[in-house]
């Protein structure tokens, strides 16, 4: 058995495979070793391995948090409607988001695009939503609409089109062909297939995804207030501009006890969807 082993490890195809295994690992290596490199020289750009400079910045963050304590709640009746208004807002948005990406998204799909060129029009236009920044699109309409939790809603939802209509389109195409065929061969017409063979196969997927964009537009909400579309982060700015370290803290604390809230809501919400 030796014998015919090592004649069989001598032939030419055995060698093949061997010479195969080598430079798929070799490139793999050298595919491994760029990444690292572009990953290390990012870090040198932006000073992360600046030991020194990190080392040195150390005591002001253990002073500030030394002054962030213990937490001041004497004010928190105050942020109850606060609170509200940033869970109205992360809802409101998310389900504006989810409206305006469901037709998108059959049109940003190649498997049910009218033609290529709805398909590229109908990605360009998820690219430029998902490419421009909530903050922006905050104080854009701000400026347009005035402050208050209107802004933070047109600029959660319009923001998140990008990205849900991004996964939606994708849960589309890995849709399984052998249903959206049948339907057509069956005469189907495209209304008919996307009900009867496309949305069986992706609407817990989009479940999911709603779910999960409803715990980042939560938490994006907060942030919101900063530039003056209401909630608490218009509180907690309010707070770090009196410098009053203590309320920010238990402001903070708030937030982190809301997001644990939403994110055990939404975790409930995808099993019973699934």
């Amino acid at each position: 058995m030796d014998a015919i082993t090592s004649r069989a490890g001598n032939t030419p195809e055995f060698e093949n495979i061997l010479e195969t295994e080598r430079r798929s690992w070799y490139r793999t290596f050298l595919q491994g070793v760029a990444v690292t490199a572009g990953v290390l020289l990012c870090a040198y750009a932006v000073g992360m391995l600046d030991g020194g400079r990190l080392a040195d910045g150390l005591p002001a963050i253990g002073l500030l948090m030394s002054e962030m304590l213990p937490p001041d709640f004497s004010n928190a009746t105050d942020w109850i409607g606060p609170i509200v208004d940033t869970l109205a807002m992360s809802v409101a948005g998310t389900a504006l988001a989810v409206i305006l990406s469901f037709p998108l998204a059959f049109l940003a799909a190649r498997n049910t695009a009218p033609n290529p060129a709805v398909y590229h029009v109908a990605r360009s236009i998820l690219n430029a939503l998902r490419s421009i920044p909530e903050l922006i699109m905050g104080i854009v309409f701000v400026a347009a609409v005035g402050f208050g939790a209107l802004p933070g809603v047109l600029a959660l939802g319009l923001h998140s089109v990008g990205m849900v209509g991004k996964f939606f389109a994708e849960a589309i195409e890995h849709a399984h062909p052998a249903p959206i065929e049948a339907a057509r061969a069956a005469g189907a017409r495209p209304i008919q297939v996307i009900t009867h063979g496309v949305l069986p196969q992706v609407i817990a997927q989009f479940a999911d995804v709603s779910m999960y964009r409803w715990e980042y537009n939560f938490r994006a909400s907060t942030v919101m207030g900063m530039v003056g579309a209401g909630g608490i982060g218009l509180e907690l700015m309010g707070s770090l501009r009196l410098m009053q370290y203590t309320e920010v803290s238990a402001i903070l604390l708030v937030i982190l006890v809301m997001v644990t809230v939403v994110d055990t809501l939404s975790g409930i919400l995808r099993r019973k969807f699934k």
